[in-house]
């Protein structure tokens, strides 16, 4: 699918992943709306790229509805979906003054990771489904973003990992089900990214972090992740995969 003159969402483009990725999609072409409920970081990314944003609530119907009628209006119906909003958060079962971890901590995590994305996911399918096909049959094209605790899940991790493989496991029965409507989903599991996240640790815990990472033995780039985004968006055969993008990193249990 050529990118050029198509019109995309990009959730959790206010910053970080979500704002390479936005600022890549805009750089080929496309006509982005940048979805955030930070309104200020959307509104900001949105303007330096010449797009629109979109004040949204992942985990609201409401509003994903909203957002996605807002781009419509003003770039006409979205044939891209790239799904990178999230949370992080990490706490043990066992607190160390032996009390549970909070159920409702695990909740928040799973709702907005997991339902949050399924949610935005499943209203732009219902959009795109009538859309007319291009030259080679295709509608849309959804990106994911799960992580590569999914698979390597660290201690106090349970709630983003849980989240996390629940992306993973919804990949390939997600390409299934959209095949009839010509409608691609890949999704991506990044390592460790230089997000603003990590920007606020010690220039100390950066480097040991990067030193954890076969090769190459630094941190991931924002605009990597963004370069393979827009690449699945291209490549028509990309389909059904959960791609890892972590310098062949193995996380330790700690």
């Amino acid at each position: 699918m050529k990118i050029e003159g198509l019109s995309a969402l990009v959730t959790g483009g206010g910053s970080g992943l979500g704002a390479a990725t936005a600022r890549e999609l805009a750089r080929q072409g496309a006509k982005v709306a940048v979805l955030d409920v930070n309104a200020q970081g959307a509104q900001q990314v949105a303007e330096e790229i010449g797009g629109l944003a979109c004040p949204c609530d992942i985990t609201s119907a409401d509003s994903v509805q909203t957002a996605i009628a807002m781009a419509a209006e003003r770039h006409g119906p979205a044939r891209v979906l790239m799904n990178v909003a999230g949370i992080g958060g990490a706490k043990r079962i066992i607190g160390k003054d032996g009390s549970p971890m909070p159920l409702e901590d695990f909740k928040r995590v799973i709702d907005v990771n997991l339902v949050g994305t399924f949610n935005v996911l499943r209203l732009f399918a219902a959009e795109v489904a009538r859309l007319d096909p291009l030259a080679d049959g295709e509608r849309g094209v959804i990106v994911n973003t799960a992580s590569v605790a999914a698979y390597d899940g660290q201690v106090g991790q349970e709630a983003y990992a849980a989240s996390k493989g629940g992306l993973v496991s919804l990949t390939l029965p997600l390409a299934r089900d959209l095949a009839q409507w010509g409608v691609r989903v890949v999704t991506i599991a990044p390592g460790l990214f230089l997000t603003p996240l990590l920007h606020k640790l010690p220039e100390e815990v950066q480097q040991s972090l990067a030193a954890s990472i076969p090769f190459p033995k630094r941190l991931g780039q924002p605009e990597e992740f963004a370069a393979l985004a827009a690449h699945i968006v291209a490549n028509g055969h990309l389909n059904g995969e959960v791609i890892r993008l972590d310098g062949a990193l193995r996380m330790a249990p700690r």
